[in-house]
């Protein structure tokens, strides 16, 4: 798979196409892809997704904060794992929201010359949405590419969406973010020094730092997995504000105890899959209590990994 950010870097012969957030990478994206995919290898052609970064709605609605599931490599690495040839992460600013849905096309079709165009039924790009689907087969007869509209995806009557694991994320709900994702949530940031609370207490963490572009996760205690030289790790992961030691942190900090792991992770990047939440941070009188419940949480979560 080949990842590019400009489109002037790209020029084809031919190819099949899907343009959308793709966001996350779940269940329905999937579908889409692997239909695209088999259809285009079938056809010889190359497999192409044209997605966006900054997401369009931060610059259209001015929204303050992002809320990102899968930041572009991840994205673009999930969907090469799907068989995709090439992802463009094309950059969105005010100057492109502002672009008419045919000039956009055109840009496309000229780099990328495309005889297939699949989007989604509520897609719509270009200039105050005009470019819907309607809209884009009807350019299709201009510009030579047949478009198919995709249905939207659903599991048990309820719509697969990125803003509906947001949600599950946001409310703690990771076995239902898994479910509709087809994996476990995962975040990755880079081991960064801490204050050594947890080693002084008999359980060393990880402190992530991670970007603040992903969704935020409910603060509590979370039973994880890492990966860390090709092995895999039983973690559990604090979330939250340490109101135990009245830190006065403004932010969340995660914080990972990788079960029976010994060595220094510092500077490493770590990817942690978030497999279900135990509790709420909790405040504790005394540090005793404190370490008690940690050794209840660890007792927890080797149950649930257990039960994988």
């Amino acid at each position: 798979m080949q990842h590019f950010h400009n489109v002037e870097e790209i020029h084809l012969e031919e190819s099949w196409l899907t343009i959308g957030s793709f966001d996350g990478v779940h269940l329905g994206h999937q579908q889409i892809i692997r239909d695209l995919v088999k259809g285009a290898h079938d056809n010889g052609q190359p497999a192409v997704v044209v997605t966006f970064h900054p997401h369009p709605q931060l610059i259209i609605k001015k929204e303050g904060r992002p809320f990102y599931l899968t930041l572009p490599g991840k994205r673009a690495q999930l969907l090469g794992d799907l068989g995709v040839d090439i992802v463009l992460t094309y950059p969105f600013s005010s100057e492109t929201s502002q672009m008419r849905a045919k000039e956009f096309i055109a840009l496309l079709h000229q780099r990328l010359q495309f005889s297939r165009l699949w989007v989604g039924y509520d897609f719509a790009l270009g200039r105050n949405r005009e470019g819907d689907p309607a809209y884009l087969k009807n350019l299709g007869q201009q510009f030579g590419y047949a478009l198919k509209e995709i249905l939207p995806y659903s599991i048990d009557g309820e719509l697969v969406s990125s803003s509906r694991i947001r949600k599950s994320i946001r409310e703690g709900e990771m076995r239902e973010a898994a479910a509709l994702l087809g994996r476990p949530f995962e975040v990755t940031g880079t081991v960064v020094v801490g204050e050594n609370r947890g080693k002084s207490l008999g359980f060393a963490t990880s402190n992530l730092d991670v970007p603040q572009e992903i969704v935020d996760i409910k603060p509590g205690v979370y039973a994880c997995l890492t990966d860390v030289d090709g092995q895999t790790w039983k973690a559990v992961t604090n979330i939250g504000f340490r109101p135990t030691f009245g830190d006065g942190i403004l932010s969340p900090r995660i914080e990972a105890h990788l079960l029976e792991f010994s060595g220094s992770l510092y500077g490493e990047e770590l990817s942690l899959k978030f497999v279900e939440r135990l509790r709420d941070e909790m405040k504790f009188d005394q540090v005793s209590a404190l370490q008690a419940q940690i050794k209840a949480d660890i007792d927890q979560a080797l149950q649930i990994f257990g039960e994988e």
